[in-house]
């Protein structure tokens, strides 16, 4: 799923882009995406784009008239081309789910695809943004200037939610998934297990630190790349998510993983709980 560094690098492609730029089609191939019907996509068409934001993981491309927003989901992506063909798209059992061209010879514009069955690309087109209910319920941004410790601290007194899932929580703090949180509890030390309420000062001040520098760290190594290579950056990137069974980077111990129903954790028993493995609750079940 994109996280808070991949749309942000989005964000600033878009912006380059596609500012200034007068929207000449939008196409949708897989209405299914539509969430909102008032205003209709067409109200996009003829306006200029004004400016690109980012709210958490959602993409917000702003014109002198509505806005379109888009969330990608676990398996949407935006692509760029220039080029578009003349042909209308086709709806079909393909990933292409909308496409935007922009005005001008040179036919520039993106696609917004979906990989899998499992559909949850989401597409909005509001006067305000904070009509998508997604964002309206959104916990502050971990990359603004507000986002101090004292603020951290808190948003995490007195909730007895495992540290893992509250990182999580777009309303508690907005952009961060299921990758990245497992990357800033690794940098952390910290057992995804912890409740929230149950973490020193100390313990707080490291997660804190530890989601500033992961996050930043990733927003910089996606800068001025395209949006083709930004999926391979982020897994590239990665120490502990998505490197079950592979050495740790840091103390050589295996990762592990804990599994459930639609994700899965990856963490170094080493690094974070001590050398004890956490319970596999769905091999659990199995063995019982």
């Amino acid at each position: 799923m994109p996280e808070l560094p991949e749309v942000e690098a989005l964000t600033a492609i878009l912006a380059e882009r596609a500012a200034d730029r007068e929207i000449a089609r939008v196409l949708p191939v897989a209405v299914s995406v539509l969430k909102t019907y008032d205003p209709p996509l067409s109200a996009l068409e003829g306006h200029t784009v004004t400016a690109v934001a980012r709210h958490g993981k959602f993409l917000d491309l702003a014109t002198d008239g509505p806005h379109l927003v888009v969330h990608l989901a676990k398996a949407g992506w935006l692509r760029w081309r220039d080029g578009l063909p003349e042909a209308l798209p086709r709806p079909g059992k393909g990933p292409l789910a909308l496409r935007l061209l922009l005005a001008g010879p040179e036919r520039s514009g993106f696609d917004l695809t979906e990989a899998g069955t499992r559909k949850g690309l989401a597409v909005y087109v509001v006067r305000d943004p904070q009509e998508v209910p997604g964002i309206a319920r959104l916990g502050p941004d971990p990359l603004d200037d507000s986002f101090t410790l004292e603020a951290f601290a808190g948003l995490l007194r007195g909730v007895r939610h495992r540290i893992k899932g509250v990182l999580r929580d777009q309303s508690v703090i907005a952009g961060i998934g299921n990758a990245y949180s497992d990357e800033i509890l690794h940098a952390a030390r910290m057992s995804p297990y912890r409740l929230a309420s149950d973490l020193t000062e100390e313990e707080i001040a490291g997660v804190y630190e530890a989601l500033g520098a992961t996050l930043r760290s990733a927003v910089e190594r996606s800068r001025g790349l395209a949006a083709t290579d930004l999926k391979g950056e982020k897994r590239g990137g990665m120490r502990v998510h998505g490197r079950t069974g592979q050495p740790c980077p840091v103390c050589g111990d295996t990762v592990r993983e804990v599994s459930f129903r639609d994700s899965s954790l990856q963490y170094c028993p080493t690094c974070q709980t001590g050398g004890k493995p956490l319970a596999d609750r769905r091999l659990s079940r199995l063995l019982k």
